[in-house]
């Protein structure tokens, strides 16, 4: 019973964390009608999952205080519905257009993000280039890692794909995220290995210069 009501507890917190934003442990207290002592407990469970985080606030009388706030993690435990909300734009375009109006919904943002990033890698080495890569990704959610082998060749790991499920409907999704990938690194030769929306643990891909 204890494991239940400290549980149902701390989804409160989040969901309080969710609608107010910003909350004092005092706060909390008084609105959960909980000892301060109890919700610091609830607060340090929530701060080890990294699904909250705390700044310290300067009062204008008295000591310093901690504000908490939900982190990226925390948001991401409420529910959203990007994907199903894109994937219906994108079967109704298909079925106005044709295939052919969505493939070049996606060549529209290779470009796009081609522009946004091409001056980023510049006058960079090859080497540089890749590390800039897994960067870029990582700012947009794929939590990437790079692996390097003895032969000066790569292999990029995405450990998550924000936009699997609308790959899964349209391959030309990772088509294009390759494409984009040796635009950026045009002296890359870069082969796709698995892929998460094929139902693989990860996207990988092997990274080598080109002979």
């Amino acid at each position: 019973m204890m494991r239940k009501k400290t549980s149902s507890t701390k989804e409160q917190i989040l969901k309080m964390l969710k609608l107010q934003k910003r909350l004092t442990v005092g706060e909390m207290a008084e609105q959960l009608q909980i000892t301060e002592m109890a919700v610091r407990r609830h607060l340090s469970a929530l701060e080890r999952e990294e699904l909250i985080e705390s700044t310290l606030v300067r009062q204008p009388m008295g000591r310093p205080t901690n504000v908490y706030q939900l982190s990226v993690k925390g948001h991401q435990r409420f529910p959203r519905h990007y994907q199903q909300t894109m994937l219906d734009f994108l079967a109704d375009l298909e079925q106005m257009g044709g295939k052919q109006i969505v493939a070049e919904l996606f060549q529209n943002r290779q470009e796009r993000m081609r522009k946004l990033y091409e001056q980023q890698f510049g006058d960079k080495s090859f080497d540089e280039k890749i590390k800039e890569l897994v960067a870029v990704q990582n700012e947009h959610g794929y939590m990437s890692e790079l692996l390097q082998y003895d032969d000066g060749s790569f292999e990029l790991v995405e450990h998550n794909c924000p936009i699997a499920e609308v790959a899964q409907a349209y391959p030309i999704a990772c088509e294009c995220e390759r494409n984009l990938f040796e635009t950026l690194i045009h002296e890359a030769e870069i082969v796709p290995k698995t892929c998460l929306a094929d139902g693989d643990d990860a996207c990988r891909y092997h990274i080598k210069r080109k002979k």
